[in-house]
């Protein structure tokens, strides 16, 4: 892994900032319900989690929906999510913390996630006002990953080269986008997956805690 000075982190969003996994779970049961699909414990949502609203609902939908019909329940999705997507959402402990001690220290931030760009504004709005210097969520100007072109531009954005941003994720779709943008892939183990997957996904550095990436930070510093 090639070392420069870090400048800048780029953060996925559920499972890395925020636990959404209750909200997730029940919105995507309130959905499957309205077009009367059978639901799912919220621990086989945590499985279905990880590339967008629409690969989570195809996971959830039983084998053989058409694809008109999974871009309905998409929709149903997407028009819930204002009053289901973050009641319980709530940030991990020890993340706010982190992202202020980071901010004094100069460091740039950003998210780049999945979730469909209307709802990550809304909830890095609700959670992290003021805090991140680039949002975006899933939309035509950045795709979902593992394609980099999103990171590439965030990672621009913020005035860095890729060498000099770590992306921070909790999935291997997470580690591949940051290796396929160059950037420093870093796994953490606080969200939905697995240090296996991560590992398997191409993560160059596991961090427990979220005051272990501080302590990261700081010792390239």
């Amino acid at each position: 892994m090639q070392r420069s000075n870090l400048k800048g982190l780029v953060f996925d969003l559920d499972g890395t900032l925020l636990d959404t996994l209750p909200d997730l779970a029940a919105l995507t049961n309130e959905t499957l319900r309205h077009h009367g699909y059978p639901t799912h414990s919220i621990e086989a949502i945590r499985g279905f989690v990880g590339k967008g609203a629409a690969m989570l609902i195809r996971r959830a939908l039983p084998t053989g929906v058409s694809d008109a019909e999974i871009e309905a329940v998409v929709a149903t999705w997407r028009a819930l999510f204002p009053s289901l997507g973050h009641a319980n959402t709530k940030p991990y402990e020890g993340i706010p913390e982190l992202l202020a001690r980071l901010s004094d220290r100069g460091c740039r931030l950003a998210v780049l996630s999945n979730k469909f760009d209307a709802a990550t504004q809304e909830v890095i709005g609700a959670h992290f006002p003021g805090v991140f210097d680039e949002v975006h969520g899933e939309c035509a100007d950045y795709p979902r990953k593992p394609d980099p072109t999103g990171l590439m531009k965030t990672i621009s954005q913020l005035g860095c080269i890729p060498s000099e941003v770590g992306y921070v994720g909790d999935s291997g779709t997470d580690m591949e986008v940051a290796l396929r943008s160059h950037a420093i892939a870093l796994g953490v183990l606080w969200g939905y997956q697995s240090r296996t997957t991560l590992i398997e996904g191409g993560a160059q550095v596991i961090i427990d805690r979220p005051g272990d990436l501080l302590d990261w930070v700081q010792n390239r510093e």
